[in-house]
């Protein structure tokens, strides 16, 4: 019995993963929806604190630290920039030295650290300037310097390293719970990332609702304080889950496996490609277990001249079969291929990302200068708005997961309803009507305080202009809608169709669109800004008063452009092609014969 129970052990271990402890995992055990739970907290209470700052800290910047409002809002794009783009290298990481969850781990600690210096600066008069409202024409400001801005800007890309490796490594983390060799857990890898985006989303909820509401009227050190809980909270949800976890067995540096195929292609740019793809060098070694093999595409075919396996080679040099960097296999040719074709749809989302950012930075500036209440004694913070698209998605994503795609399956036969890449699209059409929205709302606003004559009103200090603040919510609620589509469904197609290698960095690809997104934000609004000069304001979005600039016509740019870029990205997803899977680690026949040829030779 105990010999028929080991077997049974053996058929149920997962290849390619390992326990925190480095031994086998098993189906049964290890893994599955329990394990998510735990990621789904570690998720919701990290963006607790991230959420919470990303739509509030414009206000810090120039309420407390006194920087105009376009510097303002180009240092957050820029620290929301840098905290997605280093996903990149959290994701390396996780792929490559630490696994996902101790890269998950790890990095979150520093993010606790960063909002521990952010809270000490706030709660210390010495370390930021003092009180003056920035609004007041006649008001001279002293802005952040020295010292205290070296400690602010220590306290921020802290959170940006930190929560960057988090986002690149925790949702990989919880996908890798999934087989995706098993049809019915594979399923579950869409349902899990839905989930992930709803349980940000309500941690989202809590931040630019709770969190925001006591920056702005119990102290920005008290805010940045529940930021510190919070994360602090998320840590010990995510080690809370350590012995279910399946946790990816470590294949080897991405960036090694991308040069060594180039490399290898350049060596045999002279030889000249089999005509039957079956002969060219697929490996069925112990490597295999970590990165599943794929079938061979025509596409790039100049890198498979990586794969080719001549008889010279074979009978005079066999130290080239044992080095990389002169034959690689098909399936790491593959590799390589993939994320070449990946690149195109990636670059097609930065723009959408670029239209986020204004939601968290001008829309925010907008509000400061509308009617703000709710009731009589209630007045909602501007920044609070971003929850309009959150609470859309805390509701529409459960609707959207049982509903919807089992609905839309039975027409597609697709096992997510649509495609991946169908579901990008729709994302990116609703981000440029969003834009188109918002430049209408933005000429109302103007409108109501030209009509008013409070087109010099000074916010904070003067009534605001009778205008609802809820005006606004019209763009929030269908850009929240675009990002369920497109945030979602691109996550969920690099995580599918990466290599099981590189899933992590593949992963950081949909977060540092964000960032070159909010990067491009930066880049715009100085470009906007230089070439309309010659205007009274010294360009459409130059000065604090936002009355006497030309928000609306950077919204109907940003709305030319997003759907300039639709059009592009229609072209790059009907030529992406999915990647071919092979059911089991069975080995081309071919590569076989002429591999056990050379074995006994």
């Amino acid at each position: 019995m105990a010999e028929y129970r080991d077997i049974a052990m053996q058929e149920n271990e997962l290849e390619g993963f390992v326990d925190w402890k480095g031994r086998p995992v098993h189906k049964k055990s290890h893994g599955g929806t329990r394990s998510t739970l735990y990621v789904y907290l570690m998720d919701g209470f990290d963006n607790i604190a991230f959420l919470a700052a990303a739509v509030n800290l414009v206000n810090y910047f120039t309420l407390i630290m006194h920087l105009e409002i376009a510097v303002a809002a180009t240092t957050l794009t820029n620290f929301m920039g840098t905290a997605f783009l280093l996903a990149l290298l959290g994701g390396f990481i996780s792929d490559s030295y630490i696994n996902r969850f101790k890269t998950c781990a790890i990095f979150a600690s520093l993010e606790f650290v960063g909002y521990l210096v952010l809270t000490a600066q706030a709660s210390k008069k010495s370390l930021k300037p003092p009180l003056c409202n920035i609004f007041d024409p006649k008001a001279v400001c002293e802005k952040v310097s020295g010292g205290n801005a070296i400690m602010m800007y220590i306290g921020l890309y802290l959170v940006a390293l930190g929560n960057g490796a988090v986002k690149a490594a925790l949702p990989a983390l919880g996908a890798d719970q999934f087989d995706e060799r098993d049809p019915k857990e594979r399923r579950k890898i869409s349902t899990f990332f839905n989930f992930f985006l709803m349980s940000l989303s309500i941690g989202a909820c809590i931040g630019v609702t709770v969190v925001v509401w006591l920056m702005n009227n119990k102290g920005w050190d008290v805010g940045f304080g529940i930021c510190v809980a919070a994360v602090f909270l998320g840590i010990l949800s995510l080690t809370g889950g350590i012995s279910t976890y399946r946790i990816n067995a470590l294949g080897g540096s991405p960036v090694t496996r991308i040069a060594q195929v180039f490399v290898a292609a350049l060596h045999n740019r002279k030889l000249k490609l089999p005509e039957n793809s079956g002969d060219l060098y697929q490996a069925y070694d112990k490597e295999a277990a970590i990165h599943s093999k794929l079938l061979h595409t025509n596409q790039f075919k100049f890198l498979d001249k990586a794969a080719i396996l001549t008889n010279n080679l074979m009978e005079s040099d066999k130290k080239y079969l044992v080095s990389p960097w002169r034959l690689c296999s098909v399936t790491q040719v593959e590799e390589i291929k993939i994320l070449l074709r990946m690149i195109p749809v990636f670059a097609s989302t930065i723009v959408m990302n670029t239209c986020l950012a204004q939601l968290q930075t001008f829309s925010v500036s907008q509000g400061f200068t509308m009617d703000t209440s709710m009731g009589k004694h209630f007045h909602i913070p501007p920044a609070s708005l971003s929850i309009i698209p959150l609470v859309i998605m805390v509701i529409i994503i459960p609707f959207y997961d049982r509903v919807f795609v089992p609905l839309a399956r039975r027409f597609t036969g697709h096992e997510t309803g649509i495609t991946h890449l169908q579901r990008v699209g729709v994302g990116l059409v609703l981000s440029a009507i969003s834009m188109s929205i918002a430049a209408l709302v933005e000429v109302k606003r103007k409108n109501v305080a030209i009509h008013h004559g409070m087109i010099d009103n000074i916010p904070l200090v003067m009534s605001p202009i009778p205008i609802s603040v809820f005006w606004l919510g019209f763009q929030y609620f269908v850009f929240g809608i675009a990002d369920l589509f497109t945030f979602v469904g691109l996550m969920e197609f690099f995580y599918s169709e990466a290599p099981s290698g590189m899933r992590s960095l593949a992963t950081a690809f949909s977060w540092a669109s964000l960032a070159l997104g909010y990067f491009l934000s930066s880049v715009l609004v100085k470009i906007v800004n230089r070439a309309t000069h010659m205007t009274k304001t010294h360009g459409w979005l130059g000065g604090n008063n936002l009355n006497r600039n030309h928000l609306n016509l950077f919204y109907w740019l940003l709305a030319i452009l997003s759907m300039l870029n639709f059009v592009n990205y229609l072209y790059w997803s009907r030529w992406y092609k999915y990647k071919p899977k092979v059911r089991g680690q069975v080995v081309d026949e071919a590569s076989t014969t002429r591999l056990a040829e050379f074995s006994t030779s």
